[in-house]
């Protein structure tokens, strides 16, 4: 899997080395040299100092061969005018962030299906804090020492496998799986892990390269 993702702040720097990590290609595009020069030492990733709505950086990225692209810049317009030139290139999947939840339409308008809002999430947390306490206090808990991450179950060693034979353990816990014309189900231990199934797992901070390894076919 290849994946470009434009925008070198708090949100793509992460991202860039969760997937780098899981042994993902990953080329980050970002403007500011500062930036660029701190992300090319700490990721084994390709950084490319640009403007990621220019065709000629994009192309720079080999954009022709990503499977996803990634618009994780703090500028919604930006976002917006990179997404719209990488849909001629064909991508699998363009996710793009957003600062206004307001402009989700727009995305939605050039299609752009999967849209994130940090600002959304965040008031998800302070509702769940202020209506649901006991809820936002374990998530809020678990935070802290732990991830909670969405895998492909990809590798032979679990596809087949029953979920209790698989979970939960000290480092992990399968918390939802996720079938593409059912949805969200909530695992059962007899079920059966099947090839295009996605998990939700909540694994220790210390375990997550493991766990990816476990499922992803890396």
């Amino acid at each position: 899997m290849y994946v470009v993702i434009m925008g070198g702040g708090r949100v793509g720097l992460r991202l860039a080395s969760f997937l780098v990590t899981a042994k993902k290609d990953v080329t980050l595009i970002e403007q500011d040299p500062k930036i660029c020069a701190a992300a090319a030492e700490d990721l084994d990733a390709l950084v490319i100092c640009g403007n990621g709505s220019d065709v000629k950086t994009l192309e720079e990225a080999n954009i022709s061969d990503a499977d996803i692209f990634v618009a994780a810049t703090g500028h919604d317009e930006t976002n917006l005018l990179a997404s719209i030139l990488v849909k001629d290139y064909k991508p699998d999947k363009i996710i793009a962030r957003l600062s206004d939840p307001t402009h989700e339409n727009a995305f939605k308008k050039i299609g752009v299906e999967t849209v994130v809002s940090p600002e959304l999430t965040a008031a998800g947390y302070l509702e769940k804090i202020i209506l649901r306490p006991d809820i936002a206090d374990l998530i809020i808990r678990g935070r802290g020492g732990a991830e909670l991450i969405d895998l492909a179950v990809e590798n032979k060693k679990v596809i087949g496998k029953k979920i209790g034979d698989l979970s939960p353990t000290d480092d992990y816990i399968i918390c939802a799986v996720y079938e593409e014309d059912d949805g969200m189900i909530i695992p059962q231990k007899d079920m059966i892990l099947k090839r295009g199934y996605r998990v939700s797992l909540l694994v220790k901070k210390d375990h997550i390269k493991k766990v990816a390894k476990m499922f992803l076919d890396i």
